[in-house]
């Protein structure tokens, strides 16, 4: 098929997948603003709280390399509409959702629904923007919409709740997703791949065998630490995943195209994405707690603080594809990443008393680091797949994106609950259990409680700089220029 410059239609499109993808980053952002709220009314315990948190991350990448395997076979746009569809009813469920487990399930059928939209919503911007120059511009722009997402998603969720229950944020969803179903039959094309087989049942079971297992053992590590059942869960995961390699190896039309793995450059950039996510994750459900939880400030006035960071992120954004034409890809995601180090080092500084500055300073420097990585790494992993595998290669970076905010979220919440309840040794159980339990008590215990989780910030921010020092050697030494479509104008 040859490659022809996109027209009104394809950049009008654009606009129309700019809606999901702006919808699923307010929804994180959103949550975080909410959970003291629902925690207040639904009363989770710790364990409850972090599966509210992530488990809506996990069920995405557990299920995004299937759908975007279907999305090949269905039609990508057919794909997008059915989950625009769920998205929408599941984010009712959630809204009136009356108890902890019954939230829980609907967010999980959350991330099965979210699961159909990100493979499908890059797939057709891969399949309707051929040149590598407008491909690198139309994913700087999808990256831009999810900064956007974020930089408003706080400050939607604070006047929402304000003015409304807990719930009401995920209602959200609904005119979202009534306008992308109204509109894409218009403007989005249609795409599949009309030599691809049929889905593989059968890998599709074996994918799931490995990530659910994994997802329940890190969460028993949360609870238990390394006790034999949640040891036992990662084994039978790592087990489950062996099988499924194997199987892929066998097939002709394979759930996961193994073969891409074979680029160097393609392999450095799904770690640097899992990394990389899994760093802002985890810190930004610290600080989101951080501003309501110690500093006392409103959902409202939290996110007005949390704008500068999303400016940051939206900048970065749009000009990462600009800046890349000019400079090596890789010497530009090294040195992102050399800033992100920097924010998380700053936010390692941050004090429960006068750190709120601070914490803004080096969140802003957190974001823009960030923004490149996704923004080229992402185009990086499109650029180097055959269209007709688009869904695909989508899908598998958005497992390592979405996987690594989870993994990040639970990983990073262990080492910040265990330093703050190692700063509480002889606090009353519930203080001790998290600082919504100190709350109930006296100045002093709540301002033990307070240090504390600041001091968990801390420590895991330095965890975030360490991290991110690391991957900007990975990218200098793995990210080839050559390979890199906005670097070069790979095809």
């Amino acid at each position: 098929m040859p490659k022809t410059a996109a027209g009104p239609r394809e950049w009008a499109g654009l606009a129309v997948l700019a809606l999901p993808t702006l919808l699923l980053a307010m929804d994180v952002t959103v949550l975080y603003l909410a959970v003291p709220h629902l925690t207040a009314d639904l009363r989770p315990s710790g364990i409850e709280q972090l599966w509210i948190a992530d488990i809506y991350g996990f069920m995405i990448a557990g299920f995004l390399i299937t759908m975007g395997t279907v999305g090949d076979r269905i039609g990508r746009r057919k794909l997008l509409m059915l989950g625009a569809t769920a998205f929408a009813a599941a984010s009712v469920l959630a809204a009136f959702a009356t108890t902890s487990l019954l939230l829980i399930i609907a967010r999980a059928l959350l991330g099965i629904a979210g699961a159909t939209l990100m493979p499908s919503t890059l797939a057709l911007i891969t399949n309707m923007f051929r040149e590598a120059g407008q491909r690198a511009m139309a994913i700087g722009v999808w990256a831009t919409c999810m900064s956007a997402g974020m930089a408003v998603g706080p400050i939607i969720g604070g006047v929402m709740l304000e003015s409304f229950w807990w719930g009401s944020v995920f209602l959200l969803a609904v005119p979202v997703m009534a306008l992308l179903l109204g509109t894409a039959p218009v403007l989005l094309p249609e795409y599949r791949d009309t030599a691809a087989g049929r889905v593989d049942v059968p890998s599709v079971l074996l994918s799931l065998a490995t990530i659910l297992p994994v997802v329940f053992g890190i969460k028993k590590t949360a609870e238990a630490g390394f006790a034999v059942l949640p040891v036992a869960a990662l084994a039978i995961g790592a087990g489950f995943g062996l099988l499924f390699v194997r199987r892929q190896r066998t097939l002709a039309n394979p759930l996961l195209e193994l073969r891409l793995f074979g680029n160097p450059a393609f392999r450095a950039a799904l770690l640097i994405l899992l990394f990389g996510l899994g760093t802002v994750g985890g810190s930004y459900l610290f600080i989101t707690q951080y501003l309501q939880s110690v500093r006392g400030l409103t959902p409202l006035g939290a996110g007005l603080w949390l704008l500068p960071p999303a400016g940051a992120l939206i900048l970065a954004s749009t000009l990462t594809p600009i800046i890349a034409r000019k400079v090596e890809p890789r010497t530009v995601v090294a040195a992102a990443l050399a800033l992100a180090t920097l924010g998380y080092l700053t936010l390692a500084f941050v004090d429960a008393v006068g750190g709120l500055p601070l914490l803004v300073s080096g969140f802003v420097l957190v974001y823009a680091g960030i923004s490149p990585l996704m923004v080229l790494g992402t185009d990086l992993v499109i650029g180097t797949t055959p269209p007709e595998k688009a869904g695909s290669a989508a899908a598998m970076s958005e497992t390592s994106m979405e996987f690594g905010v989870a993994t990040g979220i639970a990983v990073l919440g262990v080492v910040g609950t265990a330093v703050y309840q190692a700063g509480m040794p002889d606090a009353p159980e519930p203080a001790r259990d998290s600082l919504g339990g100190a709350a109930q008590y006296g100045d002093a215990v709540l301002g033990a409680a307070r240090a504390a989780f600041t001091n968990g910030l801390n420590v895991t921010a330095v965890v975030c700089a360490v991290v991110t020092a690391v991957l900007a050697v990975v990218a200098l030494r793995s990210l080839d220029p050559s390979l890199t479509s906005t670097g070069s104008g790979h095809p």
